[in-house]
Order: structure tokens, then C-alpha cells, then sequence
């Protein structure tokens, strides 16, 4: 298996990087991107992820300087998978509150690499129009080998929850275990080897990229730092064997074969490039007084909608933490949003409901349905003494939080066996408290 110990990362978010494999010195050009020749014999191609006339702040593009051009390779051939679905008018809208058990990972008879088990659990919009966003579980139990996966449709945001993903990306080598998270841009080339059976969660944006959210009166500091963030130096592999590569277009794969790997990029610079970011470096703010800071507090990484203010989709966690806050109700509060919550957990208990939302399941809170704390987080927070105490140790929740309406897929719903018929009953017992004599 190929190593990927002890692997280098440049660091910095939307930095201008440039890297060349040690092997190629002197492989990057000097002063220019396309000379008429480049060094080692290397085709220099352009990959870019915004419109050549973005503005400079938000213009995306790399050039990569590999063994052979991109173009090679027969014709696409569609290849049918069920669970992966970006068409949202076959799915009846479902208002309830929804949780899902942890997804199933494949019998062990069944070989299912990364892209074979993708599975849709809701989304919204179009890939086509390029608006709109998806949620997808991944569920393998193999390697993808000599095949590769690129997103034409959008960008991936990944989140492990069980077992470790070695990722081949055409910019180089990158290991992402649960409790980190990496990003794979639209376009982008990646192969994912797994050291045991792997399950995860995966946010798919149609439209723009993922940012860092803007930090207002919080000042410079804070949330996810920027020299937090990793990308892989240039690596690149020769194989002139048969590769398999498939492509994500308008919600529907298409495969085809091309006579080498892709992974040939022997030096590339730019600002368009995936990278990882482990949660644990998360700087948390929080209210020290009174009452409860909104969640936005929380947010890792946003992908803005041409509303301002307003995302298509934030990336949120809820990692360890103290809670001071005096009379205050402590945990998260019944709430009504308009916006759509989805929420997974990684490992640990989540403070609102230490029962039933398990590591590798998840919860829909649709727009304007309501939902809070269950009758034993409320008994317990409403009477506990208000003294400093550590909340979330050992425990790792997040939450994908969007302005879209999001319709649950059929697996979601229905294929996957997983979702919890019984989910409403947990605020059935709240009782009531109401009365007169007391203020």
C-alpha cells in the first residue's frame, strides 16, 4: 500500500502556493505560466475554479505542469448508480423532525470503494443552473485502486467518521482521519484508499466556494484560523497503465478510461487547490455573561449565496467547551429557523439528546419545524447548578446549515433502514410547568 506517513502540507487558506516535487527541481517556470517549453519535458494546463474575470479577491485558477495533458482519454460512457441523485421533484416533501441510526457500512461480501458508495440523503437545487447544495453518506469498504473520482457539479466538503482516508489528489497526498475534515474543489482530480471500513459525511455546493467566514466585532482572531489549513505539495506517480476515471456531470456519473494515472503533476502553483483542516485546532467563542450566543459562533467554513449574509451552506461543529453563563438555560433552546439543519455527529454525545443521535447517524430539522432539548436534557439544565462546567469532552458534533429547502432523498427516507420511525417521541413527555402562583 502507498505510503502516506509523514506527508508535508503547505499552510494558509486561498494562499498563492507553488510546490514541485523533489524529484524535478527547477520543474516550476520562472516568470511566466506557459513557456514554449516547459522543463522535464512537463505540458503545463490551467485549472480554473471561477470565471477568468472574477475579481482578483475572489479569482480561483492553478496551473499544473504534469507528464501528460488531461485531455487524453476515450469517450465518457454513463454509469448507473442509484443512490446518487441530484433531482429533488421525485421526492415528497416531509416536514417532520428526522433522525437516522448510524448508516449501515457494506456486508462484508459486498466490495464497495468511495464513489460506489455515495449515497444521497437530501438536497435542493440544480447542478445544471449551478445553485443549490446536496448531502451524501459515504459508506466503503475497499480502495478505489487504479480509479479516479473529479466533481464536475461542485465542491466537496468531506467529514470522516470512521476509519481514516488516504486521498491521491492531482496536487499531491493528503490523510484525513475523523475529527479533520478536507475540501476537494469542482474539477479536481482524487482517488481515497481506506485502511478498514470508512463512513462519512460529504457537503456538496453547487454554486461558489467555501470561505472563511468574516469575523466582524469579533476582530482578527478567532473561529478557524487561516494558517490552520493544509494543502499537499506537488507528488506525482508514472504509471502508463489503464486508469478508470469518473465524472460527476449535471447528477450523473460517466466513466472513462484513460492509458495512465492522473496523479502526474509533478509541480503546480496558484490558489485553487484541496486542502484539509483538523477541528481540533477550532478557536471557540462564547458568551461569558448571560444567555446564549447564536450558533453562527461556530461556523468552520462558509459558502455564501448572493444574499448577503445569507449562506447556501455553513459548515458548524460543536466541539469541547467551557459553559459559564449565569441564569441561563445552558444547552441549545427549542428553536423554529428558517434555515434547514442537518446535523452529524463523529464520536461522543451530543449535549441536547444523549440518546438516540449516535456517532455515524444524523438529524433533518427542516425549515420552521421545531426542535430543542429532549425531556432529560431540560429536566436536568433547568435545575443543575449554575457553576463553570466542560461541555462536549470527548464529543464532536456538526451541523450543515442551509438557506435551501432541503427534500430527503428515497434512501434517506425509505432504502437506507435506518431512520428513526419513533424520533417525535422524545418531546412527547415534556410536561407542563405552567402556573399562576409562581414568577
Amino acid at each position: 500500500m502507498m505510503s502516506f506517513t509523514n506527508l508535508q502540507y503547505l499552510k494558509g487558506f486561498g494562499n498563492e502556493f507553488q510546490t514541485e516535487d523533489h524529484r524535478c527541481p527547477n520543474a516550476l517556470p520562472e516568470g511566466q505560466n506557459n513557456p514554449q517549453k516547459c522543463a522535464y519535458g512537463l505540458y503545463a494546463e490551467q485549472l480554473s475554479g471561477t470565471a477568468f474575470t472574477a475579481p482578483r479577491h475572489e479569482n480561483k485558477r492553478s496551473w499544473l505542469y504534469r507528464i501528460r495533458p488531461s485531455v487524453i482519454h476515450k469517450p465518457f460512457k454513463p454509469v448507473p448508480n442509484n443512490f446518487l441523485i441530484n433531482n429533488w421533484h421525485d421526492c415528497l416533501p416531509n416536514p417532520n423532525q428526522m433522525r437516522w441510526k448510524p448508516f449501515k457500512l457494506p456486508d462484508a461480501q459486498k466490495r464497495v470503494d468511495f464513489v460506489e458508495g455515495l449515497h444521497t440523503i437530501c438536497g435542493a437545487g440544480d447542478p445544471k443552473s449551478r445553485s443549490g447544495l446536496a448531502i451524501h453518506i459515504y459508506l466503503c469498504n475497499i480502495s478505489m485502486g487504479k480509479k479516479a473520482f473529479y466533481n464536475s457539479d461542485g465542491d466537496f466538503l468531506i467529514v470522516p467518521q470512521q476509519g481514516a482516508l488516504n486521498i491521491k489528489t492531482e496536487f499531491g497526498k493528503i490523510r484525513v482521519e475523523p475529527n479533520e475534515i478536507c475540501v476537494i474543489q469542482q474539477g479536481i482530480k482524487f482517488s481515497v484508499d481506506i485502511e478498514e471500513a470508512s463512513r462519512g459525511y460529504i457537503l456538496e455546493v453547487f454554486d461558489n466556494h467555501f470561505k472563511l467566514p468574516n469575523l466582524g466585532p469579533i476582530g482578527a482572531n478567532g473561529l478557524a484560523n487561516p494558517r490552520d489549513f493544509l494543502t499537499p505539495v506537488a507528488w506525482y506517480e508514472e504509471f502508463d497503465e489503464p486508469h478508470v476515471i469518473i465524472s460527476k456531470f449535471q447528477g450523473h456519473l460517466f466513466e472513462t478510461v484513460q492509458p495512465h494515472s492522473p496523479f502526474d503533476v509533478v509541480a503546480w502553483h496558484g490558489n485553487y487547490a484541496p486542502y484539509k483542516y483538523n477541528l481540533k485546532n477550532f478557536m471557540v467563542i462564547n458568551a461569558v455573561e448571560f444567555d446564549h450566543a447564536d450558533p453562527s459562533i461556530f461556523t468552520v467554513l462558509t459558502c455564501p449565496s448572493n444574499k448577503e449574509g445569507t449562506a447556501i451552506a455553513d459548515f458548524v461543529i460543536f466541539p469541547p467547551r467551557w459553559a459559564v453563563q449565569e441564569h441561563t438555560f445552558r444547552p441549545p433552546y427549542y428553536h423554529r429557523n428558517c434555515m434547514s439543519e442537518f446535523m452529524g455527529l463523529i464520536f461522543g454525545n451530543y449535549e441536547a439528546k444523549e440518546e438516540g443521535f449516535l456517532p455515524g447517524g444524523a438529524s433533518l430539522h427542516s425549515m420552521m419545524t421545531p426542535h430543542g432539548p429532549d425531556k432529560q436534557c431540560f429536566e436536568g439544565a433547568s435545575n443543575a447548578d449554575l457553576k463553570p462546567v466542560r461541555v462536549a469532552d470527548g464529543t464532536m458534533a456538526f451541523m450543515f446549515e442551509s438557506s435551501l429547502s432541503l427534500a430527503v432523498s428515497k434512501w434517506g427516507e425509505e432504502i437506507c433502514q435506518t431512520l428513526d420511525a419513533e424520533y417525535y417521541k422524545c418531546w412527547e413527555s415534556l410536561k407542563k410547568y405552567f402556573n399562576l402562583n409562581e414568577a
